[in-house]
């Protein structure tokens, strides 16, 4: 889920429209709608790649949220989203007569989880699509936030590959015939393992619990070669499920003229996998109401499962769950929890679902992975205590021996504003331009060691450990040349800052017993407040620490004054608001217990008990 921010437009800037998602409020441009999309209900959410302020905080919505229409074109839009028979909850809007839709806009995230689009982005927000070698090119303009998703106009795709549309009330419907599987192909180079699936034509791909769902049909020959391949392959009602052993697939996309499904694998994958899901890890069993307790019930149309464990004298340990390789890229919760060894896990903070990048505090063993903005909602804690909450920004600055000082926006962030912004290896091996007409200068030990013009950045500067890269952006300009010594200060604005571990989200639900739930205070906007959706939650009653998950029932799910008001009732003192929608999961043991919308959606971080 994205959320929608403001605050980016509040600063007043736009440089090169660069989609973020942020949290569920408009924002003065199409770029900056994106990116508060995400920002919001990050939700699986967006954030903030358009300078002016964003899956993060919460998601934007870009200026003009709803596309240009003959006047006579009708639209209409629902929740229900059926793919190849398949329901879940996905917002979609229908523009055009009741047969044939002039525009069809879907969310990112079920064009690249559910029918298996590939995208990447581009440093003014614009994604580049391609669908089994159809392409499609999306400006940031053409961006638009369907509450707290960004959405695209997928006709041109979906018509390519023709896929047949439907729409009736609150449902609309995609169907893409089963395709037969032709031939299986192999081959293996230094690190990696390819394996290529020939079809008779275009075919869904599924982006499931650890498996892949492929809208094809294949005889038992065909499924022994996956098998061979270290793909484990069983029927199911709307084509194949492939499941790999060990090490998820690092990418999966189609190619065209023949349909092919291509399936890169780790070089170090095994050459037989299971056919079926493991059952919940043995070593959380024994655990269960021995040290940990797993609870679920229904309440006022609601389903929750909470899982509570006491820190200090549990079994169990609570730890943020990051990727491995730096800020960029999203996976699956239980790819997550595999890699970082938690048996449960919740998803964590809002990020930027176009750039795949976080919008939020998050904190690992005191190193700010992705520092805190518009002073959104936190939990921190320091090894085996009981998480502290409260709202949580991060001053810093940067001084030169000239006296000059300025003030420094963001931290290792893809929330993205007009200022000096800070980024140090715990970013990734790399920065890439995250916006037009950026400047930047290189730190090592305190020393500017070299300075990049905006065309280097947008190839991308190495970063290494002890490196501090200060980027300028929005005719941000930083008067240091090569040689020149500055220092660098950081103030948190609460003891939450200094914590060892943070996670950040938000809305902040409770403190202290108290309902204190303001979302314009963090940034939200009044759309995202009042929306119902799954919701996750980190939370603790003063004893325990509590990793919920809430969704409706026959609903989209609880509004966050629901999600606060339950609660409370349930004697909760403390309570932080994470991504939610799609985003929404629950891991047990490694099993999926939990999706947010029915399907598997992306993450980039997450909360987990680790032995």
């Amino acid at each position: 889920m994205t959320n929608r921010d403001a605050t980016a437009q509040r600063a007043g800037w736009r440089p090169h429209p660069t989609p973020r998602q942020v949290d569920g409020r408009r924002a003065r441009s199409a770029a900056a709608a994106i990116g508060l999309v995400a920002l919001a209900l990050a939700p699986s959410v967006l954030a903030a790649t358009a300078l002016a302020a964003p899956r993060t905080p919460p998601p934007v919505r870009p200026r003009s949220s709803r596309p240009t229409a003959p006047a006579a074109a009708e639209t209409s839009e629902g929740g229900t989203l059926l793919v190849n028979g398949r329901a879940q909850q996905a917002r979609w809007r229908w523009i055009g007569s009741a047969s044939t839709p002039s525009q069809l806009w879907l969310p990112l995230e079920v064009l690249q989880n559910q029918l298996g689009v590939s995208s990447r982005s581009l440093s003014d927000g614009s994604l580049d699509l391609e669908w089994y070698g159809r392409p499609l090119k999306v400006s940031p303009g053409q961006q638009q936030a369907l509450e707290d998703e960004v959405a695209i106009d997928a006709l041109p795709l979906l018509l390519a590959v023709g896929v047949r549309l439907g729409a009736e009330g609150e449902r609309l419907t995609l169907d893409l015939p089963v395709t037969t599987l032709m031939g299986v192909r192999s081959s293996t180079q230094v690190g990696s393992r390819r394996v290529v699936l020939d079809l008779s034509g275009p075919a869904l791909v599924e982006t499931g619990a650890g498996e892949l769902l492929l809208g094809i049909r294949g005889d038992a020959a065909r499924l022994r070669e996956l098998q061979g391949l270290g793909l484990a392959a069983r029927g199911d009602s709307r084509g194949i499920a492939v499941r790999t052993a060990g090490a998820a697939p690092s990418r999966v996309f189609t190619l065209g003229e023949p349909s092919r499904v291509v399936i890169d694998l780790p070089g170090g994958a095994p050459a037989t996998a299971p056919a079926a899901p493991a059952p919940i890890d043995p070593r959380l069993q024994a655990l269960l109401g021995r040290g940990v307790r797993w609870d679920r019930l229904g309440r006022d149309g609601m389903r929750i499962n909470a899982v509570r464990v006491e820190p200090g004298n549990g079994p169990l340990q609570l730890v943020p769950l990051v990727r491995p390789g730096g800020m960029t890229g999203l996976g699956t919760l239980t790819q997550l929890a595999q890699q970082n060894q938690a048996l449960v896990a919740i998803n964590g903070g809002y990020f930027n679902r176009v750039r795949r990048l976080p919008l939020g505090a998050l904190k690992r063993d005191g190193r700010w992975l992705s520092g805190p903005i518009l002073n959104r909602g936190v939990a921190a804690w320091n090894g085996r205590e009981l998480p502290r909450f409260g709202r949580l920004s991060l001053e810093e600055w940067v001084a030169g021996s000239d006296g000059r000082r300025l003030p420094l926006v963001v931290v290792n962030s893809g929330f993205v504003q007009r200022g000096i912004s800070r980024y140090t290896a715990d970013w990734g091996p790399a920065y890439q331009a995250l916006s037009g007409n950026e400047t930047a200068l290189l730190l090592r030990n305190d020393t500017v060691v070299q300075q990049f013009s905006a065309v280097e950045l947008e190839r991308g500067v190495p970063l290494r450990q002890g490196d501090t890269l200060l980027v300028g952006r929005g005719g941000a300009v930083l008067p240091w040349g090569q040689g020149e010594r500055l220092s660098l200060s950081s103030r948190p604005s609460s003891p939450l800052g200094e914590a060892q571990q943070v996670i950040g989200g938000g809305p902040l639900l409770l403190e202290g017993g108290r309902n204190v739930l303001n979302g314009s205070a963090e940034g939200f906007a009044a759309s995202f407040m009042t929306q119902g959706a799954a919701r996750t939650v980190l939370a603790s009653d003063g004893r325990e620490v509590w990793l919920i998950t809430l969704e409706g029932e026959g609903s989209p799910g609880p509004t966050l004054a629901q999600t606060a008001q339950v609660l409370q009732q349930m004697g909760l003192r403390d309570a932080l608001n994470l991504d939610g929608g799609s985003s929404t999961g629950l891991v047990m043991g490694g099993s999926l217990q939990v999706k947010g919308r029915g399907v598997v959606g992306s993450v980039h971080n997450g909360v987990g008990l680790v032995p």
